[in-house]
């Protein structure tokens, strides 16, 4: 009786915490949280097992442990983030309610900084301060704010320099991790989130960013929440509190500088000299269990590492017994508790209009001076323009040209447009920035279609008029100058096509390699069942002739140009007939060619038009779809998750 009259006793004490209350802030709390994926063979992994704790104001906790400990779940799970994959349960309340982080609250940088690598670091914050901010900022208060959070990050001499990339020398690793943070701190979100900010950073760049941020964060009052691998000890001592995992399990939660004092109470003190985030590392990494160590090593290690397992379980143990456990679950339920404010969930961003003329004015900059994205492109047109010139130079008019100009024609429009799948590595970088940014809520995804299309029409107009110019010429086709401009603009459509084509393949296919691979078959099988290896009427009917003849977009562009290079022609047919007779360009259409003459070219160009459209909405349709079906998804598995620990529970 004595005994848990005392145990209630210290059980009030704990829960009468001096935490005081902020009414600025945010407060998250998270209270036995799991997390379990399914893999294919019906097997179940716990990621998280049991994990709680807390996030204040002002401060900021540090999630560590070895690799594969669930950092990055816990981050995502806490962020609202999981995948459709992993089922999760527990309490997550914020300021005490539970709700979703609404945009402008949260800010999540990612430990992969994808960025516009064309941009100069100005111009990229310019530009997301134009994407982000709302409608009622004129562009000076916009570009003050950006200029500020450029200071408090501390890139004041980077501003001019380009973010860089592959082949060309750009900002530092230390300074991309600023930027990134930079960008997601320009709507003053109350919690930020860090996924790695060090990793890649030497131990000094490593320290530099993370004063920067802690130093700035906190006299904003913001809550941070960082995974971090291995800070070093100048990292660490920046951290208010530490959650220390291991298998998904927690070891420790609580103030970072009381860590080696709980340890040091385990039996594992933490050797002068040393800094404390390895000693706990090596205590609790189980990867390296059977791992042998020379002797003349091994005399200088703190730790036997055949006794993890056991050093694990000690800790855990100890940890759910400690007054600091304690002290967690009562801070835990105080927050919980308090009722605080809600948190705005209609913040505004930009306007739709100033979204798709900023995200315009961005891609067509990042497309001037990207000299992969379409210069070498053009470039190589030119060339293959000038080998297809040469070849079918000056074909006449004679009934051998028919043939040529057929092949001449055919070749223009599948091979040449067949190249624009040389684009596909830009449009993988496009996707990977528009990811990140739609997923921290920039803009909107009809926005980034838009604009995707409008700023690639004037380099592709530029591909289809010179490089076309000199197809057509050299050839000697129609002098007609409306007879050029209509090949012009169906081997632009064509292209337009193919890159629309394209941008559909990069929003599913998971990799550079399939992309290419599934985008190069899909254009394949348009080639072949346009109705030029084998003429219409001679193609297999099932699948090739019904319906590939019908939705390939090749075929449309074949007969336009067929009826717009023979229609109104008269060739002489000297095959056999002496003085040779005249042949219209309709019987070559209908007998030769087997194209449909029933109507006009302008139709096929306006069919190519209208599958331009087709293809650039069927890209809006699976970007939405993929961000609706995500969240009703993960609630379904959520809840059909929830039933079945409840149905196990009471068996």
């Amino acid at each position: 009786m004595l005994n848990n009259n005392s145990n209630n006793i210290e059980a009030q004490k704990t829960m009468e915490l001096p935490l005081k209350i902020r009414d600025d802030g945010v407060y998250l709390t998270w209270d036995h949280l799991w997390a379990t994926v399914s893999h294919k063979e019906d097997t179940k992994k716990n990621i998280l097992e049991e994990v709680s704790g807390y996030a204040c104001p002002g401060q900021v906790l540090a999630i560590m442990g070895p690799s594969g400990c669930g950092k990055s779940t816990l981050l995502d799970a806490l962020a609202g983030r999981l995948d459709m994959n992993t089922k999760q349960s527990g309490q997550i309340l914020v300021n005490g309610h539970k709700q979703a982080l609404a945009y402008g609250t949260l800010a999540y940088v990612t430990q992969d900084d994808a960025l516009v690598t064309t941009l100069t670091l100005q111009e990229t914050v310019y530009y997301s301060s134009e994407l982000q901010l709302p409608a009622s900022m004129s562009k000076a208060e916009k570009r003050k704010r950006a200029d500020d959070c450029i200071k408090e990050m501390g890139l004041q001499k980077a501003i001019n320099t380009r973010i860089g990339g592959w082949g060309s020398k750009g900002l530092s690793s230390g300074e991309r991790r600023r930027l990134s943070i930079c960008i997601e701190i320009l709507t003053h979100p109350k919690l930020l989130f860090l996924d790695e900010p060090t990793s890649g950073l030497d131990s000094a760049a490593s320290f530099y960013v993370m004063s920067r941020i802690v130093g700035n964060e906190r006299r904003k009052g913001r809550t941070i929440i960082a995974s971090i691998h291995q800070p070093s000890s100048q990292v660490f001592r920046l951290f208010d509190n530490l959650c220390l995992l291991s298998a998904g399990k927690t070891v420790y939660f609580g103030p970072a500088r009381e860590a080696n004092e709980f340890f040091a109470a385990q039996g594992y003190p933490c050797p002068t000299l040393q800094n404390p985030a390895d000693h706990f590392l090596e205590l609790i990494n189980k990867d390296f269990d059977d791992y042998d160590v020379d002797e003349d090593i091994e005399e200088g290690c703190l730790l036997d590492r055949k006794s993890t397992e056991e050093n694990v379980n000690i800790l855990l143990n100890s940890y759910k017994s400690s007054e600091n456990f304690q002290r967690v679950r009562g801070i835990i339920a105080k927050i919980s508790n308090q009722n605080g404010e809600r948190l705005e969930t209609n913040k505004r961003h930009a306007s739709f209009s100033t979204q798709c003329q900023v995200l315009t004015r961005r891609s067509f900059v990042n497309m001037y001076r990207d000299l992969g994205y379409y210069w070498a492109r053009f470039l190589v047109y030119l060339i293959l323009a000038f080998g297809l010139g040469t070849i079918f130079y000056d074909l006449g008019s004679t009934y051998n040209s028919i043939q040529a100009k057929g092949w001449l024609l055919m070749f223009v429009s599948s091979f040449l447009t067949f190249m624009s799948i040389g684009g596909f590595p830009s449009f993988v970088e496009d996707m990977k920035v528009f990811k990140r940014e739609r997923l921290n809520g920039h803009y909107g995804t009809t926005s980034f279609v838009v604009a995707n299309t409008l700023s690639s029409m004037p380099y592709l107009l530029l591909v289809s008029l010179i490089p076309g110019a000199i197809t057509y010429y050299l050839p000697g086709l129609k002098r007609d100058y409306p007879d050029f401009l209509y090949f012009a603009m169906v081997l632009f459509s064509c292209m337009l096509l193919v890159e629309s084509l394209m941008m559909i393949v990069a929003s599913i296919v998971p990799n550079f390699l399939m992309g290419i691979i599934v985008g190069a078959g899909v254009q394949g099988l348009m080639i072949l069942g346009a109705g030029f290896f084998r003429l219409p009427n001679d193609l297999p009917k099932p699948f090739w002739k019904y319906p590939l003849y019908y939705i390939s977009f090749t075929k449309y562009a074949y007969q336009g140009l067929f009826k717009n290079e023979f229609q109104g022609l008269e060739i002489p047919n000297n095959q056999g007939t002496s003085p040779p007779s005249m042949i219209s360009g309709d019987v070559i259409l209908k007998d030769i060619w087997q194209v449909e003459t029933s109507y006009s070219k302008w139709v096929n160009l306006a069919i190519l038009l209208g599958m331009v459209v087709l293809y650039r909405l069927l890209f809006l349709i699976i970007i939405k779809l993929s961000e609706t079906l995500k969240p009703a998804i993960k609630a379904l598995v959520m809840r059909s998750s929830r039933q079945i620990m409840q149905v196990d529970s009471s068996s």
